[in-house]
């Protein structure tokens, strides 16, 4: 018996690829034949619209300005805390995030002190064996999803130093976090590492 020669196959003489059966059951199941037939999308340069301008800022004089469409923009505050110059959005350096997000966290501090007739803000992390009131914003130890295990409190700057301490939260009868959200919290840390948290003060409208 003779033995049959093998074709071989290179780029420049590729070997056929053989046609597949009409009855093959991977084209019965296919997801073309699931796929209802559908309208090609328009494609990005025929579509209109292009660099149209709706609105712009500082083109009128005062603060008031309008777009197309019946949307109108005012703008509230002192005319000095107006955006008076050009803007790139999301272009803010960290260290100036870091810092309006600690203002913040001062300005809703006052408010919840305030609201709730707090004395005054403790620092989260040094030990305290009796019941103290701190002042921060909730976090998470990862980046999973938050749950009760995983809650951290991100201290103010002012007495926290910005520091994170774990909280347990099981001595609460009931509570609703989210990470970034401000709060103050009643509670003791007596070993400096876990803050046993029993009373929780959020900021309300």
């Amino acid at each position: 018996q003779g033995s049959q020669k093998r074709s071989n196959s290179t780029p420049e003489t590729p070997r056929p690829k053989r046609a597949p059966s009409s009855r093959s059951p991977y084209g019965l199941f296919s997801p073309g034949s699931f796929s209802p037939s559908v309208t090609p999308s328009q494609k990005y340069s025929s579509r209109g619209g292009r660099g149209e301008v709706m609105a712009s800022f500082g083109s009128v004089p005062g603060p008031a300005w309008r777009g197309r469409g019946g949307c109108g923009v005012r703008l509230f505050g002192c005319p000095e805390q107006s955006l008076s110059k050009p803007y790139k959005c999301m272009f803010q350096k960290a260290l100036d995030v870091r810092e309006v997000l600690a203002e913040r966290v001062e300005e809703l501090g006052e408010v919840l002190q305030r609201h709730h007739g707090l004395d005054g803000f403790s620092s989260a992390v040094l030990p305290a064996q009796e019941p103290v009131t701190v002042l921060g914003q909730i976090s998470c130890d990862g980046n999973g999803k938050l749950n009760a295990q995983s809650v951290l409190l991100v201290g103010d700057r002012e007495h926290s130093g910005g520091a994170q301490v774990p909280l347990d939260l099981s001595e609460l009868p009931e509570y609703s976090l989210f990470p970034g959200q401000v709060v103050a919290l009643e509670g003791t840390n007596s070993t400096g590492r876990r803050m046993v948290v029993t009373k929780l003060y959020e900021v309300t409208p």
